[in-house]
């Protein structure tokens, strides 16, 4: 290849990332991760990293779950390992409000179909033994749907989103553990979008026997590191009985990697499959971060800064559907309705990175990942307003600085 067919060196601009995910990586976390050594991977460092990680990881998580530990890979890999435990002909119960639980709902379809029924239809199949209790666009799963499913159904696992960002629903993990307790159902939740952001301990819910994460949301930790997963010892008993059709995310050889083997925990690191040390010492520092900060305080914060947020979109006459706090989901003002695409674009080339759901109705999402401070959300509220403007809408700004000043100086005056 001569040097005329050699593309010039990318270089992508400092952007802002406020929509659903990824989050914005703390400096402390970049700094780790390009300040690590070129170690061995077997380099005593990395391995004690390793170990310091597993158990930082059950704070974070809340648990005793010795199978807790993190997946190399985005959180879809997180999600592939729990789902793992879900084998061809299982009788699974699967709730669906959102993009991401109906893709969660897809694996589980895929994952529980017989080879007769994956041969039918290999990318989308019918798998008789699944059961896809689809609730609307903008609506929460409630214990009561759960309870009536499980009731009719009697599957061996159900599975949920806790946090669906694809509507930006908070599901109800509380009924959905109630209801797989009462039936004897083993639960699965996809807390990619809630771990990190709301302050809740795992061991409360009894009825959930595997929980996955990401790295890239409420632990803001680069998209490629670990996905933080956790195993009941129900869960992993049932997985040794069945086995599962997978190496590389298979959660008791996974483990071993972590140094839990056998049901005991190495102390002193193990052999494991070359993780980087850049990604360990990143992942450590972002664990760091968030037990220093607090689960409790960080929660706090991010309900503190939507409130902001929505206050400031409804004084622009927009319409917010959802109730998680790292994320506002809502309808443009009526003048503007149907264009909400062409209003994400044009941010987005402002370097401006808000997104639209992914599934009909078309909305529009802005998050607040790792931007829990006044400056931050002025700045998303300013940039907004002037996109509305752009196209035409009607912004009255001092309604809107009011509706700011109306959570902030409240929240000073109250100090």
């Amino acid at each position: 290849m001569t040097v005329a067919h050699i593309f010039p060196k990318l270089e992508i601009p400092e952007t802002i990332a406020a929509g659903p995910g990824p989050g914005n990586t703390d400096e402390r976390v970049l700094a780790a991760y390009a300040g690590a050594g070129l170690a061995d991977h077997m380099h005593g460092d990395v391995l004690r990293g390793m170990v310091e990680c597993k158990k930082m990881l059950r704070k974070v998580w809340g648990t005793d779950n010795l199978y807790t530990f993190g997946v190399a890979g985005t959180g879809w890999s997180g999600l592939d390992v729990m789902f793992s435990g879900v084998m061809p002909g299982d009788k699974v119960v699967m709730f669906t409000n959102g993009t991401f639980s109906g893709i969660d709902g897809l694996t589980v379809r895929m994952k529980a179909a017989t080879s007769e029924e994956l041969a039918k239809n290999p990318l989308d199949p019918e798998a008789a033994s699944v059961v896809i209790v689809d609730i609307p666009h903008g609506q929460s799963v409630t214990g009561e749907i759960v309870e009536a499913a499980l009731a009719e159904h009697k599957p061996k696992w159900a599975a949920m989103a806790h946090w669906e960002t694809g509507s930006g629903r908070i599901n109800d993990i509380s009924g959905f553990s109630d209801a797989c307790v009462k039936h004897d159902v083993m639960g699965l939740v996809d807390a990619v979008s809630s771990l990190g952001v709301e302050d809740f301990r795992i061991d409360d819910y009894p009825g959930v026997h595997g929980w996955a994460s990401c790295p890239q949301k409420g632990i803001c930790c680069l998209p490629l590191t670990y996905a933080p997963v956790s195993f009941s010892d129900r869960f992993i008993k049932a997985l040794r009985e069945t086995g599962t059709r997978t190496f590389v995310h298979h959660p008791v050889l996974e483990a071993r990697h972590w140094g839990v083997i056998d049901g005991k925990d190495v102390e002193k690191g193990t052999y494991h499959r070359t993780h980087s040390a850049y990604a360990v010492a990143a992942f450590h520092e972002a664990l760091r971060i968030t037990l220093q900060e607090g689960i409790s305080a960080r929660a706090g914060k991010y309900a503190h800064h939507e409130s902001a947020l929505r206050r400031a979109v409804e004084a622009m006459g927009c319409e917010v559907t959802s109730n998680m706090t790292s994320l506002v989901v809502l309808n443009l003002p009526e003048s503007l309705a149907g264009r909400e695409m062409e209003l994400v674009q044009s941010c987005r080339a402002q370097n401006f990175g808000i997104w639209p759901t992914l599934s009909a109705p078309v909305q529009i999402r802005i998050g607040i990942l790792n931007l829990l401070n006044r400056a931050a959300i002025t700045d998303i509220v300013t940039r907004f307003a002037d996109a509305i403007r752009a196209m035409g809408g009607t912004v009255d700004m001092e309604k809107v600085n009011d509706a700011l000043d109306s959570v902030y100086d409240q929240a000073i005056a109250a100090e």
